[in-house]
């Protein structure tokens, strides 16, 4: 309604004489706002809305005082309470909306940063396989070949061809094997029978199954304990992880050199350790040490010569242990590294 005694003209021009000083007061405010949200564009999502949402609050603030001539009448109270009760809802509103999408906008990145690197993975899995399938493949044709050609006749030859396919194929079949366990533990397929299963058992298993390629490279392996905890898992799934950990420290130990394999109790955990003579792992190599067909460089660069797997044997142990709710990792330690196994004790 337009005021008594006062026309359209009059309430017009009232306004335009206004404008000037309410945006004389009003606009600093936005421009210190502006700035503000400038100096905090690496902060918090929640502090940037907060500020955001004050800022025409505030104007709206300094621009109704100002017309006002700093003159505290009913009206001007009344606004002033208006906006401080626009505060009280939107500032809050605007903490508890920021955090929200900040952290949408954490787990989104993350799951990028995840499919990126799964997809890395893959694409190393596949040519790492690719190039290890080739090798065992085409010397098990080339032998087929002299075998069926007529071209190896002498009974020592092709029994010897026959021990070198046997050897092939077993590569493969480890292969083939790895990678059917390593596609359960990534498609939360793997299915574990947990019961209390006493470690002893499960290194005295994982030792017997490594004395002969340990004696076939004059690796002496060593284990002892300052107790034998017993743990909740799956006998079968905790006996590889500890074959794959034993099987990878004797491949990258020089001959003559010890495999030496410690267990404990660490709080609630048991604590398997397995040290290797490596050499050491390069810095900037350690985190990638558990990753999908991630071999490494320099000291760790496997000898073909005994290999079975697809460099898949360390993923797969992570997975497992990771299934158990374990931990494992490394760390460089004397003049080799240290991969240490953490797993639940069993409640007896």
């Amino acid at each position: 309604m337009i005021p008594a005694g006062e026309t359209w003209q009059q309430m017009v021009s009232h306004v335009w004489a206004i404008l000037p000083l309410a945006l004389g007061f009003a606009l600093p405010v936005a421009l210190v706002g502006g700035l503000v949200l400038y100096l905090l564009r690496r902060g918090s999502l929640a502090t940037t809305l907060t500020v955001l949402v004050l800022i025409p609050v505030l104007s709206t603030l300094a621009g109704v005082i100002g017309i006002s001539g700093f003159m505290f009448t009913p009206t001007l109270t009344t606004m002033l309470l208006v906006c401080l009760l626009v505060a009280l809802v939107t500032v809050p509103a605007a903490i508890v909306l920021g955090r929200a999408i900040a952290r949408r906008s954490v787990w989104e990145r993350e799951a990028r940063e995840r499919e990126r690197s799964a997809e890395a993975a893959r694409r190393d899995l596949v040519a790492w396989i690719s190039h290890d399938l080739r090798s065992p493949l085409a010397g098990i044709r080339a032998m087929a070949e002299a075998l069926a050609d007529g071209i190896v006749s002498e009974q020592d030859d092709v029994a010897d061809y026959a021990t070198r396919i046997s050897g092939e194929t077993a590569r493969l079949s480890g292969m083939v094997n790895d990678l059917f366990e390593l596609s359960r533990i990534t498609a939360g397929a793997l299915r574990l029978t947990m019961s209390a299963v006493p470690l002893r058992d499960v290194i005295s298993d994982a030792l017997a199954a490594q004395t002969v390629v340990a004696n076939q490279k004059k690796v002496q392996v060593l284990a002892d304990a300052e107790e034998w905890p017993v743990v909740t898992g799956s006998d079968p799934e905790l006996a590889r992880v500890v074959r794959n950990l034993v099987s990878n420290a004797i491949r990258h130990t020089p001959p003559d050199g010890t495999v030496a394999i410690h267990v404990g109790v660490e709080g609630q955990d048991a604590l398997v350790a397995v040290d290797d003579g490596c050499g050491g792992i390069p810095e900037d190599e350690l985190d990638r040490v558990f990753e999908v067909a991630f071999r490494g460089t320099q000291a760790r660069t496997p000898d073909r010569s005994g290999s079975t797997g697809g460099g898949l044997g360390l993923a797969i142990a992570k997975g497992l242990v990771e299934a158990h709710q374990g931990r494992i990792g490394v760390r460089n330690h004397g003049d080799g590294c240290r991969f240490e196994v953490r797993l639940p004790l069993a409640v007896l």
